[in-house]
């Protein structure tokens, strides 16, 4: 049987270091690849080189576009290392330790612990780390019982004046897109401050196939979401654009080339699903002319884009 189509990608923002970053990362984890580079002329941050790769089967897309944006924890990675389902032998939950501590000692090098590798009482083995890049990654055993997760799920943080708000947001987002369901919820206890009893410790919850996690911290981190990680949503048709740019886009100033950001600071692109196909086949002509076509545009206009790429109209 074979997987329904991922149509939500995370989006990684570097200053010039995209391509860098996606070889170090393909080089860590098993069934990775790089899966296409190209290169946007004439943007707002000149000539950006835009790189497609997968981590474990989770797509990702990453651009060089300058110094604007920096991640922070407030957007991780959460690795999944499931014994049961990681390999089929009787040594499988020491093979998922050993790949866990292999992949933790590869992403620290240059990095910062933000927890200590080592065992907590939700998992045996797990740390959580900022790489030399700055992105943030928790790496997990994961507890072979219940439903088996992906192996890679981007995780939601939510803090500062967005803190408590984790459980409001997965009702949002479950609101907003199709195929969507709520996963597990645990919430903190009346004995775990500076965390309020009963908001969200973890959750996790699925949005067009894609699975993420949310949590609630009272802790004083100083970091909040932003740009340099972003969803990108995948649309059939202009009606799905549309809904879901007027659902989700809550901040006007932010909407630029099908990018917005929700109530939540959280970041996305509304985008044709055909336009990775355009970028993927297209020749450079064609990429020039869809660059600036979508260059001025805030909501993405799917008939202007594909005429654009088929050099009708001028």
């Amino acid at each position: 049987m074979t997987a329904p189509e991922q149509r939500i990608v995370p989006h990684l923002w570097y200053d010039r270091e995209a391509r860098e970053a996606a070889e170090f990362y393909t080089s860590i984890f098993p069934d990775s690849d790089i899966t296409h580079l190209t290169t946007l002329h004439g943007t707002p941050s000149g000539d950006v080189e835009v790189v497609s790769f997968r981590l474990r089967g989770q797509p990702f897309m990453a651009i060089s576009a300058g110094p604007h944006f920096t991640f922070n924890p407030s957007v991780s990675f959460m690795v999944n290392y499931d014994p049961l389902h990681f390999d089929p032998s009787p040594s499988r939950e020491e093979n998922a330790r050993t790949s866990l501590d292999a992949a933790w000692a590869q992403l620290s090098e240059g990095g910062t612990v933000l927890m200590p590798i080592g065992e907590y009482p939700f998992s045996a083995r797990y740390g959580w780390i900022q790489d030399r890049y700055g992105l943030s990654w928790q790496l997990i055993l994961t507890d072979p019982g219940g439903e088996p997760r992906p192996p890679i799920l981007p995780s939601l943080l939510l803090t500062g004046e967005n803190c408590g708000r984790a459980e409001e947001a997965i009702d949002h987002y479950l609101s907003v897109f199709r195929d969507a369901r709520q996963g597990q919820l645990f919430r903190y206890g009346a004995d775990q401050p500076p965390d309020t009893e009963g908001t969200v410790m973890f959750a996790d919850f699925m949005l067009e196939h894609t699975w993420f996690a949310a949590m609630d911290s009272a802790h004083g981190h100083g970091f909040t979401f932003n740009e340099a990680v972003s969803f990108i949503v995948n649309c059939d048709d202009q009606d799905r654009i549309d809904r879901y740019w007027n659902a989700l886009s809550a901040v006007p100033e932010a909407e630029q080339c099908g990018w917005i950001k929700d109530r939540f600071g959280v970041s996305w692109q509304i985008v044709p699903a055909e336009m990775d196909r355009m970028m993927r086949d297209g020749t450079p002509e064609q990429i020039d002319r869809l660059t600036r076509t979508f260059m001025p545009m805030k909501k993405l206009d799917v008939a202007a884009l594909r005429a654009a790429y088929e050099g009708e109209g001028g």
